[in-house]
């Protein structure tokens, strides 16, 4: 049995071994109590003494002698074995087998515990080279980022084979992120916590100056002063961007509403993108994906589609069992598949027997032959997997059944007894088992820090066991035991795996769980002072939180609301905006009905917030839902509108245009701005003559010397104003106009603010497109709206791109060539994405593609491809209607290519014929005419002039059934081109029916 004999007390060098299988566990520690008083005579060598543990192993069991049954498990089989263990010694120079006195790291008082080392990296040789194969991928051609996926088994080493890249990579000079996730943790949190380690490291490493500054130099690049929006999830970066100017403080600004997390989103992958470079590439490996966020998925999906980043490559290691094909893991890659993004999903399972058994070699420092016995069985009872494994061993340990002989100097096991032991063929069920069986004093520990989550620290314990009795020194000894690790010098501690973490908590009896944590949070809550209560608040609000069916008195509830309210606002100023819809739902949740008139202050104050992180996350639904009750029940106009506020940008994004544009009327009305529902003829003369008069005489330098508006009521009826431009652009454009007018009209009445700008630029685009040739005083009102942008401290970069889809996409295209807007649409795209206005950032990109198909001369086959990662960039922020405008410009390009591609295809399961019948239904006008525009311009250039003449009376038709109101705010070059080729149309079919003046 591999030495599965015991030694016997006293000297029994000359056979090695005695002949008994098994030495009880007291003659062992006899053993030790004679080592130690012999060795005061200097009569006994310590264990680290003598001959190497391996050799000594192998000379004593070739002494070993006897007939019986015993006698030969434990000989050498054949001379054979004895020459592979001796050529194993030589060959792998592992560090057990040096000589006396040599064995510096064997500890002695604690030489009867098994130690494992921190990496158990065994059997992964294929998927390692998998790996090592990547990265050399990334460093050597380092075009495109690179993915792979390893999936497996909880406890089957997956995070353990993704560190053994560290070190090939540092040789490398690359740079390692790591962040994981936790079933109990915050998962919007994860991704800025990796960062910030990594920055911190960075920061505090010796790798050079001109390291530093080339990554720095890398992120102004890339970011610019949007770096500084960072600062508050990344604190490390403040202090890594040492060069930071005053500027980028400066332009810390609240952005609202859901603008923070698409900009949060972007920024991410405009971090990491700058990291690497061509000598220095990047992995970015984030852990137990089963629990990751949308946030998260979102950045991985930009970063693997995005053209520009190199040299760079992303490990993510998920639990195959936990992950079906509607999880949101699976959801995500699919979509990323979709995408044409090709990754590498590597297998992890169970390692083979002679693996474990190199295992149990190099941890009781034995040759392989004589572990093999012991490593069957274990490998039988665990199925190979390594944790279940370690965790065996380590019980085995601690049971008597393997331990340290001082005699004999080697580890010895019981071979009769572990192969009858009776276990759980589960991993955590098996280390609950053995947990169950260590002092109740520990068990009571174990169960507490199960409850804090994956990490916590000295304090924490202490505060949440408030005076219980626990074992001294318990934190150092659950690290000893291998259920803890220490995370540096931080104080901080860790749970060796969740796997762990999970059987501690499940010493915790199902029915008492939620009274458990209700306990634990109720003294923390206790006996915390203000500023403890601040710092332990989330450990508080999660425990108290899972006992909150146990709470029943209506003044507690209100407390526990309370605390769910500050938990979701501070971590919404962090935008962790997943995190904070649950504790800011979960307050809601636990209010009375007497609520709003009883605790009227807390009850606002959780509806408002929930708006606010609602519409960050994009959940339009629930907000939409959410809004019902406090603007029913709120006691004053004034703390409905941020609600308000909110909903309309849900409502907005989400299509629902005439809600949208029916709220904000309301709005407005109780603003003191009213504004016509039907717009007649006469109603839209007397706006332009109103509007015109209001601007008669006013020179440029008079606009932009106009004072600061300071009207509260006149300053959020302009922001309102500003959030019906969208959705009447969309379904009622003689609105839009009416909105134009009265924005101008209130700037030059009651001053300027940022959204001024926004007016006079569409002011602008209507003077374009008007009857009269207004290309002056439109050109006049584009500069000025460029001026007052400029002039609006930290609020240019937010407003850049609406300000460039006017200026250069509806004014400048009538006085300056086409081809010189390309260049200010890209850095509008860059501007918007940066600010989080990803609506405004993708109508600029979508202008770009279409004045590069109609007039720059770009290659088709180049755009169809960068059209449909636009596309998909439009379909992951949910803009839908501008996914359609790019699929249809995309399918503009296929139609001239002559390919029967289909565009639509993936955006909506419609060939265009069905997709003309769908707009149509729905009423999207301007999707609608921009299909029709398309077709009849395609037609147009393959000859088939019918039909480009039948989609020129469709078109005819559709505007004059739009309104009886002829109006447009402007109009864009698909719109000239249309006009042009339209003119073309009307010649052929004149040529044609010469003789026939109907005709």
């Amino acid at each position: 049995g591999g030495g599965g004999g015991g030694g016997e007390r006293g000297d029994n060098a000359g056979e090695g071994f005695s002949n008994n299988r098994r030495v009880s566990i007291n003659s062992d520690r006899d053993d030790e109590q004679v080592s130690r008083n012999v060795r005061k005579r200097g009569k006994q060598c310590t264990p680290g003494e003598g001959l190497p543990f391996y050799l000594g192993a192998i000379i004593s069991t070739l002494l070993i002698n006897g007939d019986d049954n015993n006698a030969s498990q434990l000989r050498y089989k054949s001379a054979s074995d004895v020459y592979e263990d001796l050529k194993a010694m030589v060959v792998q120079n592992l560090s057990h087998h040096r000589s006396n006195g040599q064995t510096d790291d064997f500890d002695h008082e604690g030489c009867g515990r098994l130690k494992f080392p921190k990496d158990l990296f065994y059997g992964r040789q294929v998927q390692m080279s998998m790996i090592l194969h990547l990265l050399q991928s990334s460093t050597l051609l380092g075009d495109q980022p690179l993915m792979a996926l390893i999936a497996g088994y909880p406890g089957t080493g997956k995070s353990t084979l993704v560190n053994q890249i560290k070190k090939p990579l540092a040789d490398k000079n690359g740079f390692f992120i790591e962040g994981k996730f936790d079933v109990s943790a915050r998962p919007d949190k994860v991704l800025a916590s990796a960062l910030d380690s990594f920055f911190a490291s960075i920061h505090a490493s010796n790798s050079g100056q001109n390291t530093h500054m080339s990554m720095r130099w890398r992120i102004n690049d890339a970011i610019g002063s949007g770096v500084s929006c960072l600062y508050d999830v990344i604190p490390s970066l403040r202090k890594f961007m040492t060069e930071s100017t005053e500027m980028d403080r400066m332009e810390e600004r609240k952005i609202g509403g859901d603008l923070i997390g698409q900009r949060l989103k972007y920024m991410f992958c405009k971090l990491i993108k700058a990291i690497p470079c061509r000598s220095q590439p990047l992995v970015l490996v984030l852990d137990d994906l089963q629990w990751a966020d949308k946030l998260t998925f979102g950045v991985i999906r930009m970063l693997m589609t995005d053209p520009d980043i190199h040299s760079f490559l992303f490990l993510g290691c998920y639990r195959e069992n936990e992950v079906n094909e509607s999880h949101i893991l699976s959801t995500n890659l699919n979509d990323i598949r979709d995408q044409g993004i090709n990754f590498m999903t590597i297998k992890v399972g169970a390692i083979e027997m002679e693996s474990v058994n190199a295992l149990i070699s190099d941890v009781m420092c034995l040759p392989p032959t004589l572990c093999r016995p012991l490593s069957t069985i274990v490998h039988q009872k665990t199925g190979g997997i390594i944790m279940f494994v370690q965790r065996l061993l380590t019980s085995l340990n601690d049971e008597g059944l393997v331990w340290y002989s001082l005699s004999s100097h080697r580890w010895m096991f019981d071979l009769q007894n572990i192969e009858v032991k009776e276990m759980s063929e589960d991993v955590v069920k098996h280390m609950t088992e053995h947990m169950g069986r260590l002092p109740k004093k520990t068990q009571v520990g174990l169960k507490l820090c199960a409850c804090l989550g994956p990490t916590f620290d000295a304090a924490i314990v202490e505060k949440a066991l408030n005076g219980a009795n626990i074992v001294d020194n318990f934190l150092e000894s659950c690290v000893d035991n291998g259920y803890l690790q220490t995370k540096g010098d931080s104080g901080y501690y860790a749970w060796a795996h969740d796997q762990v973490q999970q059987a501690a908590y499940e010493l915790i009896p199902l029915h008492q769980r939620d009274k458990f944590h209700l306990l634990i949070g109720s003294r923390l809550f206790l006996s915390a002072s203000t500023s403890e209560t601040d710092r332990f608040l989330f450990y508080i609000v999660d425990n108290m939180n899972r006992g909150m069916t146990l709470v029943d008195n209506p003044l507690q509830k209100y407390e526990l609301a309370e605390l769910n309210l500050r938990a979701g606002e501070k971590i919404l100023e962090r935008h962790s905006f997943q995190s904070s819809v649950k504790y800011l739902m979960t307050g809601i949740a636990l209010l009375e009905n007497d609520s709003w008139e009883k605790k009227y202050g807390l009850t606002i104050r959780l509806y408002d917030a929930a708006s606010e992180a609602l519409c960050a996350t994009g959940d339009f639904r629930t907000l939409t839902a959410l809004a019902e009750k406090p603007l029913l029940l709120a006691r004053c106009f004034q703390d409905k509108l941020n609600i308000y506020n909110n909903l309309v940008r849900a409502l907005s994004s989400s299509e629902n245009h005439e809600k949208c544009i029916a709220t904000c009327v309301s709005v407005l009305s109780q603003l003191g701005e009213f504004l016509p529902t039907h717009i007649a003829p006469d109603i839209l003369s007397e706006e332009v003559t109103e509007v015109k008069l209001a601007l008669v005489e006013k020179s440029r330098q008079d606009l932009l010397s106009l004072p600061v508006m300071t009207d509260t009521k006149k300053l959020t009826a302009m922001r309102f104003l500003n959030h019906m431009l969208i959705a009447t652009y969309h379904s009622n454009q003689p609105l839009n106009l009416i909105v134009v007018f009265r924005m101008v009209r209130m700037t030059i009445d009651y001053g300027v603010c940022n959204i001024s700008a926004i007016a006079f630029a569409c002011y602008g685009a209507w003077l374009a497109s008007s009857p009269n040739d207004e290309y002056e005083g439109a050109f006049t009102m584009g500069r000025v709206a460029s001026d007052l942008m400029k002039k609006q401290s930290g609020a240019e970069a937010e407003i850049l791109p609406r300000i460039y889809v006017l200026i250069y996409g509806m004014i400048n295209i009538y006085k300056e060539p086409w081809q010189a807007s390309l260049c200010k649409y890209s850095e509008a795209f860059d501007a918007g994405m940066i600010s989080g206005d990803t609506e405004y950032a993708l109508s600029n990109i979508t202008l770009y593609f279409t004045l590069s198909l109609f007039a720059c001369g770009t290659n088709l086959k180049e755009s169809s491809q960068r059209l449909h990662k636009s596309i998909q960039r439009a379909m992951q922020y949910q803009h839908i209607s501008l996914a359609r405008v790019l699929a249809i410009a995309e399918q503009m390009a296929f139609d001239l290519m002559g390919t029967n591609s289909n565009a639509y295809e993936t955006l909506l399961g419609l060939d265009e014929e069905a997709l003309q019948h769908f707009l149509v239904r729905k009423n999207f006008a301007n999707a609608v005419r921009n299909l029709y525009q398309k077709i009849k311009y395609v037609s147009y250039m393959c000859g088939d002039m019918d039909a480009a003449a039948k989609h020129y009376d469709l078109q005819e038709e559709l505007d004059a059934n739009f309104s009886a109101v002829p109006a447009s705010t402007g109009k864009t070059v698909f719109f000239l081109v249309s006009t042009f080729i339209d003119g073309l149309i009307g010649l052929y079919f004149a040529r044609k029916h010469r003789g026939d003046e109907v005709k």
